[in-house]
């Protein structure tokens, strides 16, 4: 039994392979065979040839002969591209111009002030509230503290003392002879006086009782005084402290560094 189920198998694949070969025919017509193509004869020579135009009949005179145009030759027109509308722009504002920075005072110098009127000085400047704008410093400055009524030296001690000895036969008996290493040293004093109005009266006496070549000069010491630094004023603050300053017409103010 099993035999026969084996060969019937077998034959079944045989019969179905031969068809699908093409050995076992065609039972459609309208179906392309490969397996005809092949078989055809002189496939070789078949050409394919492109289809000719057909030629207008001829006219029958040259009277009804009627000129045929020839086609329009096609032409590519490349459409211009649409511009896009203008937008309208607002004209930007004119930025503002920057102020000008007031020109700054590099520096005033007001001086020299005594004590007392250093404080006067002070006060008046207090209500521009300055700051550090304003300093204070100390100089030492030379000042005439008192006048003296003398007669130069002669140049030596004993010149000195000739000159002295006149001035016993004068009667004027209130001179010394100055012997320190100043440049008036053996220069013969005659009144050293606070100020120079009585310096001038005694040397109007001696000159009347005959004494010639006294003079009168003044003495001067290193004082201490008050000398004010005034820096990066504007216009406005250096004109209020000018006024100040004015005030104080012994102390004028002067450019410094």
């Amino acid at each position: 039994m099993l035999k026969f189920i084996f060969w019937t198998l077998l034959a079944i694949n045989a019969v179905l392979f031969a068809y699908g070969q093409g050995m076992l025919g065609n039972f459609r017509e309208n179906e392309r065979e490969p397996g005809r193509m092949r078989n055809q004869l002189g496939t070789e020579n078949i050409k394919l040839v492109a289809a000719r135009p057909v030629a207008p009949p001829e006219p029958e005179s040259a009277a009804d002969a009627e000129p045929v145009a020839p086609p329009p030759t096609p032409v590519l027109v490349m459409a211009k591209p649409t511009a896009p509308a203008p937008v309208p722009v607002e004209p930007a504002a004119p930025a503002p111009k920057p102020e000008p920075k007031p020109e700054l005072i590099a520096c005033t110098l007001v001086g020299n002030f005594s004590p007392q009127e250093a404080r006067r000085f002070e006060a008046m400047l207090a209500p521009l509230a300055l700051g550090q704008r304003q300093t204070r410093e100390n100089v030492a400055v030379p000042e005439v503290t008192s006048h003296i009524v003398f007669i130069p030296s002669p140049g030596s001690k004993e010149a000195a003392d000739r000159k002295a000895a006149e001035l016993k036969e004068l009667g004027i008996t209130s001179y010394f002879i100055i012997n320190d290493n100043s440049p008036m040293k053996y220069a013969i004093s005659l009144g050293v006086f606070k100020s120079e109005t009585s310096a001038q009266t005694l040397l109007a006496t001696l000159t009347k009782q005959g004494v010639a070549g006294a003079k009168v000069a003044g003495r001067t010491s290193q004082a201490t005084k008050m000398a004010y630094r005034f820096r990066a004023l504007e216009p406005a603050a250096k004109a209020k402290v000018d006024a100040v300053v004015a005030k104080f017409p012994d102390h004028p103010a002067r450019s410094c560094r």
